[in-house]
């Protein structure tokens, strides 16, 4: 054979091998192919192809292995029981910054899917590699790198402890620094990805200078980028005290309450959460936010919103509310109250409505004038009615349940508490019937409104046990009245005047 046919059928070799891994690749982009590429063995075709002497070939392999990876569990399972992530380990110091790309790439897909396979990718030393390539000078690969990161540290903070371990944090800052956007929205997702787990991990972040940086980018005009750095600060802010001051300090208020009408709902959102993992802490804090005009925002973000979007805004007005008495205030100035009580009415979800309960009751515990401002609204026949539903969440049942007694024991609007005479079960009932007995016996106005109104009336027709608490209410409210009204009022008086008559002997 001469040397030319020889090299033909090198050529020729290449040429299908180059084929091969395309179509793999090609293939693998599509869900219902993956089955039958699993079933023909293509993980372990591919497998020595990453170490072919053709550069685009190993890339290609890589990249089919990647997607092939990046679909499920089991095939991310089959790519560590192959050997093939020491391969790719390797060759991330080795080769060019395509095939390094495509590398992370694989590292991502496999870590993404559980702790395990994570776990998985850092045994086989992909995090001193990953680490090494965001010092890189192509943007390309640094993204590759973050993602990967990220993926290993959003599964637990022992991972995330491995992530900061390798020297990860200052070099994921420096990326947030860098021109490209792609760069700076996943350097950021990673943050918030080791921030979340616990307060030293995201003091660790803070320490590497990261909040000043993510402070600088609230109102880049890209919302994905902007989706990041808010789920940062939020993950950073909700430890503690400390860090959310740290996140204050870097004075984000009140431009980030632009960004609740911003039109990304995701920016929204993360933007929404930023704000209630701050106010959650101190009254301090809350009363910050309310100084630059906060809680009107939120109030109108809630408003604005559907769904689990608005979510962050309904807790926020809680927490805020539970502060003291004052911060409760402002939450119904800016009509707080209506509008989680239009959340109560219009969600369908049973986690919303409960935080929505959760925040009323927050804002009407505090004192009389706060349990009307609630009352007013009719929020509490809406509370009872969600507590009594049999087929909504134990959740809501139990925040309704706590949102109607520490309204009830403060309110002393009569005119709201008397629909819940007829329709409150008996352990909601002797928290209204002891707020009749405690306002009637000194509002002479409040006793004749009560008669007319038909209230003394259920009054008299609630069975009590004797000596019970509920009594003694009952009690107190006919000891306001004649006995011959409460007498008029009582079950079974009028069959007992009929009874007098039949029996009255008319004077002759």
């Amino acid at each position: 054979m001469s040397q030319r046919q020889v090299l033909q059928v090198f050529e020729q070799y290449q040429k299908a091998r180059t084929q091969f891994v395309q179509t793999v690749a090609e293939l693998a982009t599509r869900p219902q192919n993956i089955e039958t590429l699993q079933n023909a063995g293509v993980m372990s075709l591919l497998r020595p192809l990453l170490l072919d002497i053709v550069p685009t070939i190993q890339q290609t392999a890589a990249l089919a292995l990647g997607r092939l990876a990046n679909y499920n569990d089991d095939l991310a399972e089959a790519v560590v029981k192959g050997d093939i992530l020491p391969q790719l380990v390797y060759s991330l110091a080795e080769q060019n910054r395509f095939y390094k790309k495509a590398a992370a790439f694989v590292l991502r897909a496999v870590a993404k899917h559980s702790p395990e396979l994570a776990q998985a990718v850092v045994d086989c030393g992909a995090l001193d590699a990953l680490v090494i390539c965001l010092e890189e000078f192509d943007p390309g690969v640094k993204e590759s790198a973050a993602w990967a990161l990220g993926y290993i540290a959003r599964h637990g903070p022992e991972l995330a402890q491995a992530v900061v371990d390798a020297g990860a944090v200052p070099l994921l800052v420096l990326c947030v620094q860098e021109p490209d956007l792609s760069l700076k929205r996943i350097a950021a997702s990673a943050l918030s990805d080791i921030s979340k787990h616990s307060p030293e991990l995201a003091q660790t972040v803070v320490d590497a200078g990261a909040i000043a940086h993510l402070a600088q980018m609230v109102l880049n005009p890209d919302a994905k980028l902007k989706r990041q750095v808010f789920s940062a600060l939020a993950q950073i802010s909700k430890h503690s005290v400390d860090l959310a001051e740290m996140v204050v300090e870097a004075e984000i208020f009140p431009a980030v309450l632009t960004c609740l009408k911003d039109p990304d709902e995701y920016v929204r959102k993360n933007c929404a959460t930023l704000i209630r993992e701050v106010a959650k802490h101190t009254p301090e804090l809350s009363q910050l936010i309310v100084n630059a005009g906060g809680v009107a925002a939120i109030v109108d973000f809630v408003g604005d919103s559907r769904g689990n979007v608005r979510l962050p805004g309904v807790m926020m007005l809680g927490y805020v509310a539970a502060h003291s008495e004052n911060l409760a205030m402002a939450v119904i100035v800016s009509r707080g109250v209506l509008t989680l009580d239009a959340v109560l009415q219009t969600e369908s979800e049973d986690h919303i409505q409960a935080a929505a309960a959760w925040s009323l009751g927050q804002i009407g515990r505090h004192s009389p004038e706060h349990a009307k401002a609630v009352a007013q609204a009719n929020v509490l026949p809406k509370l009872l009615r969600a507590y009594l539903r049999p087929d909504v969440s134990e959740d809501l049942q139990i925040k309704s349940k706590k949102a109607l007694k520490h309204i009830l024991q403060k309110c002393v609007h009569l005119e709201a508490l008397e629909p819940l005479l007829q329709e409150a079960p008996a352990n909601i009932l002797k928290h209204v019937v002891a707020q009749f007995s405690k306002v009637l016996p000194h509002n002479p106005k409040s006793r004749r409104l009560f008669v007319t109104s038909g209230g003394l009336k259920k009054i008299q027709e609630i069975r009590a046990e004797p000596g019970s608490a509920l009594a003694e209410y009952i009690n107190t409210i006919n000891n306001c009245y004649p006995e011959e009204i409460v007498k008029y009022y009582s079950p079974g008086y009028s069959d007992s005047l009929l009874e007098r008559v039949e029996h009255y002997l008319p004077q002759t």
